[in-house]
């Protein structure tokens, strides 16, 4: 018996770490239908494109569910465009992010694409890319070796290189700083032979740029934001929702974008304030969406549906921290196992309140006392005293304030949080 539950368990850790949902497999096996409101939004800026060269802004909460969204908006859109998917963070080192290496990326991985779904392209102007993206890189015959091919092994190695070595970014950086419109012709020269062949025109979707650090996020965006606008193809930029609080990049951001901007929302588990009263109710449709989710990852025998709920609420409705509890919930009771073998072992109110302690403490350990004066403004008011400050953006980019949105924009503080302020005495 005891083995039976604990592979059970092992099976819903496993299918709790498959988060994003990016893979066909793993959205055919987990996906809820969720989030379709944001996805119309960015077709319709997609298809109303009038020049075929809108460059859209995605934002909302880091976990919020962005690159499942992304992921299933590339499936819808994919019969019509020539769609490429990709995350910075897979391309390059996410501490050395700029606009010269997202430019680059972007030419890299629209020529992999291409090479992946065998567009057919004269080999005459094939070799002359790829002659044009050894020569930017400076890789040289010995470094490629005698095994690999000018085509698709290039360009694997050529990712490798730019996610890899710093050296290689650097030389990028050098040879580009002062000639970005020599890198935007070679995106439209790309972009321009792949709609000739395939009779798509091509979208871009750029993952993972949220997760940047605020500081690199205000560089890129506040300095350089028109070299990153100026391909002539589509491209979708993914934004930290904090830099929304910025007035003067966020203006830069809208005027550059004319204003093609999704903020994709938190689930609001409660009405504004309502999670303040006694036996308050939380909203039906967030617990059924937040539950279905969990459903589809923990089978119902190893977890109590009120458990179930109460794990749905401590998560804000921010999906990565529904996921964040639930698989620390399975660590737990995967070690009650092991110590209490022969008992019946399920995911109950006693475990979640073990996991919270967990996570609080874990969350609690980097906080000074102004971020907890943030803290206990934000749960008083909704809101804090001033939006702009660094540290309740720092605050809010890292999930420990939450922002949500009625007919107005409001926050509240990360419900596991909450127990903190108050034996802190900060609220009562």
């Amino acid at each position: 018996m005891s083995s039976e539950l604990q592979a059970s368990f092992k099976q819903a850790y496993n299918n709790l770490e498959l988060f994003p949902l990016v893979e066909k497999k793993e959205t055919d096996n987990f996906r809820v239908d969720y989030g379709n409101d944001s996805i119309e939004k960015l077709i319709q800026y997609i298809e109303y494109s009038p020049n075929g060269d809108a460059k859209i802004v995605f934002t909302g909460h880091r976990g919020c569910g962005k690159s499942s969204l992304l992921a299933e908006l590339s499936r819808q859109i994919e019969d019509n465009y020539f769609v490429v998917l990709f995350s910075i963070a897979d391309s390059i080192e996410m501490s050395a992010v700029n606009h010269i290496n997202i430019l680059f990326a972007i030419a890299l991985n629209l020529m992999s694409e291409a090479e992946a779904r065998k567009v057919q392209i004269p080999k005459t102007t094939k070799d002359k890319l790829y002659g044009w993206f050894t020569d930017r890189t400076r890789t040289t015959e010995v470094e490629l070796g005698g095994g690999i091919e000018v085509g698709f092994d290039l360009l694997k190695f050529l990712k490798t290189q730019l996610k890899a070595d710093a050296k290689v970014r650097e030389e990028i950086k050098q040879e580009f700083e002062r000639k970005i419109s020599e890198l935007v012709e070679r995106i439209n020269e790309i972009a321009a032979l792949i709609q000739f062949t395939t009779k798509k025109e091509t979208i871009v979707i750029i993952d993972d740029l949220d997760k940047l650090d605020l500081a690199t996020v205000q560089e890129i965006y506040k300095n350089n934001i028109k070299s990153l606008f100026q391909p002539n193809i589509r491209i979708i930029y993914t934004v930290p929702i904090a830099v929304m609080c910025n007035t003067y990049i966020w203006d830069i951001i809208k005027a550059e974008s004319k204003n093609l901007i999704e903020v994709m929302p938190v689930i609001k588990i409660f009405h504004k304030g309502d999670n303040r009263l006694p036996d308050a109710q939380p909203r039906s449709e967030a617990i059924n969406i937040l539950c279905e989710i969990l459903e589809k990852r923990i089978s119902r025998d190893l977890i109590d549906k009120s458990a179930a709920e109460k794990i749905v609420i401590y998560s804000g409705g921010v999906l990565r921290e529904l996921i964040r509890l639930a698989n620390v919930c399975c660590l737990i009771c995967l070690r009650l196992i092991k110590q209490k073998p022969g008992e019946r072992i399920a995911i109950n109110d006693q475990v979640i309140e073990q996991a919270i302690k967990e996570i609080r403490n874990e969350l609690s350990l980097r906080l000074g006392k102004e971020e907890f004066k943030i803290l206990k403004t934000t749960y008083e008011n909704f809101e804090p005293d001033d939006v702009k400050q660094q540290e309740f953006l720092e605050l809010l980019h890292g999930l420990y304030i939450l922002e949500y949105r009625d007919d107005y924009t409001w926050y509240d503080v990360h419900p596991i949080l909450i127990e903190t302020l108050r034996r802190r005495g900060l609220i009562n």
